[in-house]
């Protein structure tokens, strides 16, 4: 499985890099604004810094102010994936750009069906915002597991990006679905190397380590 760091912040992005683990970068409109730079600045620093696929955000909400986003943040870089909404507008936009070979990144999806829709569009990915749904009393993780079954049923290419990730346990459980993509902000991601065993046994050895003759 893949992992995407969900952020704007160059500092964060320059020292995941560093951990060897990550393998794209999605970006969202809440992370340019706290970022406080341009966007014309931002996104191509952001693209330069990243080998893999960097989603960026269209703001549009009809098919040809989309399309006209999605040109010109494709323009920006070749490793660019543009994020579009899961509404009728956004996934007629989906179909054009995907018919010039621009990478979609379906986002903000919170049903099956939805997804359905954005794979037969022809989106190159698709975000269920596992976190949010668990806010409001529904199994973020049930949707992720029946988006991976309609696509293999029907031979879908749209690869799954499980978003809005709150803890490490989504991410196993993602993992233990078959998603082919996580993405989480710089806190979760830091997470996933931890466990209250793995210190303990750590200082178990260190203190050891301080009685063998030396």
């Amino acid at each position: 499985m893949k992992l995407f760091l969900d952020t704007a912040d160059i500092d964060q992005i320059r020292e995941v890099l560093g951990w060897g683990i990550i393998d794209g970068v999605t970006t969202n409109p809440s992370h340019v604004a706290r970022a406080g730079r341009s966007p014309a600045e931002l996104f191509p620093e952001i693209c330069r810094m990243v080998p893999g696929p960097v989603s960026l955000e269209a703001m549009g909400l009809d098919a040809d102010t989309i399309v006209a986003e999605g040109r010109a943040l494709a323009k920006l870089a070749d490793n660019v994936v543009v994020k579009v909404p899961v509404m009728k507008e956004g996934l007629i936009a989906v179909r054009r750009l995907a018919a010039e070979g621009i990478k979609t990144n379906v986002t903000t999806n919170f049903s099956a069906v939805q997804a359905l829709l954005a794979a037969k569009a022809g989106a190159a990915y698709i975000s269920p915002f596992v976190g949010r749904l668990d806010q409001v009393g529904q199994d973020g993780m049930t949707l992720v597991s029946e988006i991976r079954t309609i696509y293999q049923n029907y031979d879908y290419q749209t690869e799954i990006i499980v978003a809005a990730i709150r803890h490490p346990q989504h991410v196993l459980n993602a993992a233990l679905i078959g998603a082919d993509i996580c993405t989480m902000a710089y806190d979760v991601m830091s997470l996933l190397y931890e466990h209250p065993l793995t210190d303990q046994v750590m200082q178990q050895f260190l203190n050891d380590w301080q009685k063998v003759p030396q």
